[in-house]
C-alpha cells in the first residue's frame, strides 16, 4: 500500500499522526499541493474530489478522507484504542470527534480558506467575510473545550484518542488562518504542551 500525502496540510497531518501513534509506517507518495499537484490526472484517477489523503492498497482498492482512513488502520491494528475502547467508549470518542471537528477544524479550515490569499485560486468564490464569522466561532469552542479539560488529561477523558489529533492539527493550523488564541484558557494550555511533546506530532 501507499499513501498519497499532502506535507502539512491539516487531514495528510492527521493521518500521518495517527500511523506515528500506532507505530506504522506505510510508504509516502508526496503531492506538492503548493504546486498543485494535487490536481494531476494522477490523483484525480485516484481522487475525482482531487484531495489529499488517498490510501492505494496492494490490490489498487482507494480509501479517501482522513478519518475513513484512521478507521481502517484502527481495524487492523486495534491496540493503542485511538478510536476508544467498549461500546461505550467508542461512542465518546466518536462524539467529541465530531464536537472538535464540527466546532474547531471546520472553523479553522474555513477562515484560512476563504481569507488566506494562497487560497484564492482554490477556494472559489472566497468569501471573505465567512472567513471572518468562523474566527469567534474556533474562539468559542477553545473556551468550551478548555472547561472541559479542567478535569481530564485528553479531549476525550484518560486517554490519547483521534479527537486529541485532530483538535491538536486544529490548534496548530490557527497561526496560517490568522486566528489568535484567546487569553488565559490555562487548561488548554497545558492539553496543548502535553500533545504536542509527544514524539507523534512531529509526523
Amino acid at each position: 500500500m501507499k499513501l498519497y500525502d499532502g506535507g502539512r496540510a491539516p487531514n495528510p497531518r492527521r493521518v500521518r499522526i495517527f500511523l506515528a501513534e500506532k507505530g506504522l509506517e506505510v510508504p509516502l507518495v508526496p503531492v506538492d499541493m503548493g504546486a498543485e499537484e494535487h490536481r494531476s490526472p494522477e490523483i484525480e484517477r485516484l481522487n475525482p474530489l482531487q484531495r489529499l489523503p488517498i490510501l492505494e492498497l496492494d490490490d489498487g482498492t482507494v480509501l479517501t478522507e482522513s478519518i475513513a482512513i484512521c478507521r481502517y488502520f484502527e481495524a487492523l491494528h486495534p491496540e493503542p484504542a485511538l478510536f476508544g475502547s467498549g461500546v461505550l467508549g467508542q461512542a465518546q470518542v466518536e462524539m467529541w470527534q465530531r464536537r472538535v471537528e464540527l466546532g474547531l477544524f471546520i472553523p479553522v479550515a474555513a477562515a484560512f480558506r476563504h481569507l488566506h490569499p494562497a487560497m484564492k485560486g482554490w477556494e472559489v468564490p472566497q468569501v471573505p467575510e465567512w472567513g471572518e464569522a468562523n474566527k469567534p466561532k474556533a474562539r468559542d469552542f477553545l473556551r468550551f473545550l478548555d472547561r472541559e479539560l479542567a478535569d481530564r488529561p485528553f479531549v476525550c477523558g484518560g486517554d490519547y484518542t483521534i479527537a486529541d489529533i485532530t483538535a491538536l492539527v486544529a490548534v496548530q493550523f490557527m497561526k496560517p488562518a490568522r486566528i489568535e488564541m484567546p487569553e488565559g484558557l490555562d487548561h488548554l494550555r497545558r492539553w496543548l504542551d502535553d500533545v504536542a511533546a509527544r514524539a507523534s506530532a512531529s509526523a
